[in-house]
């Protein structure tokens, strides 16, 4: 599969002073166009980091990184700020939704921050939609309070999709959730990228990696692993079903 993510070498070193804090060292990979990759490593190893500059939160201090095969490592602040809203989505650990806000309203704030503009119509019916995908069109209206932790998590999701992003990044996405919950949204990213999305997750948890294709380790700021999951975990038939024909049918429109 061709690479939608490559790193050439890259560096992040913070502060200037007598001691420089080396976070990322000479990290280089590929991730390809559908790959459902998990990054860990140890508070500190530099993971938390390698996000922020795969989102392009961040700029490397030396290397490049390559999206769709465009250099993106020298972009300023604007075009940095148009790409994260146009080719990448986000979903963070707390959820991160406005608490007087509805469900649908949350999810269409991306489209109502980006430089284009759409009408009314569109954004409310491409919420709708983003919300079909995981599963909550009949919560549509209902506040954060009202919903459980899992179907905020769920709302999140459909907020990083809501501008058909090419790649999803999902910083600890299930470390606010118990265990069922947790497997409920490893269902929905799994579904996701069985639909074509490629997705980048960071975790410490070990049996939630399980879920991905593929793992990464990092440590003092070096990529020290890169496998294959082989004995991948699925998620129950029953909660893989929730996505199935809705993000493809969105995804290849």
């Amino acid at each position: 599969m061709p690479a939608i993510v490559q790193l050439e070498d890259i560096h992040k070193v913070y502060g200037s002073g007598e001691v420089p804090v080396h976070a990322v060292r000479g990290v280089s990979l590929e991730i390809g166009a559908g790959e459902f990759v998990a990054i860990m490593g140890a508070s500190g190893s530099g993971k938390s980091t390698l996000m922020n500059l795969l989102g392009c939160l961040d700029r490397p201090t030396k290397g490049r990184y390559l999206l769709s095969g465009a250099d993106v490592s020298g972009l300023d602040r604007n075009q940095l700020a148009d790409l994260r809203n146009q080719q990448l989505g986000f979903v963070f650990q707390g959820f991160n939704l406005l608490a007087r806000t509805t469900a649908r309203e949350n999810v269409e704030l991306p489209m109502l921050y980006g430089r284009r503009r759409f009408a009314s119509r569109e954004i409310r019916g491409r919420a709708l939609r983003s919300l079909d995908i995981v599963g909550l069109t009949d919560r549509a209206d209902h506040f954060p309070s009202q919903l459980s932790g899992g179907q905020q998590q769920r709302v999140a999701i459909a907020r990083a999709l809501i501008n058909e992003p090419q790649i999803l990044l999902a910083d600890e996405p299930t470390g606010n959730l118990d265990s069922k919950t947790a497997v409920e949204i490893m269902g929905v990213f799994q579904k996701l990228n069985d639909a074509g999305i490629t997705i980048v997750m960071i975790t410490h948890e070990l049996d939630i990696a399980r879920y991905c294709q593929r793992n990464l380790v990092m440590r003092d700021g070096r990529l020290v692993s890169d496998v294959p999951v082989g004995d991948r975990l699925r998620a129950p038939a029953e909660l893989q079903r929730i996505l199935a024909a809705e993000a493809k049918a969105m995804l290849t429109a």
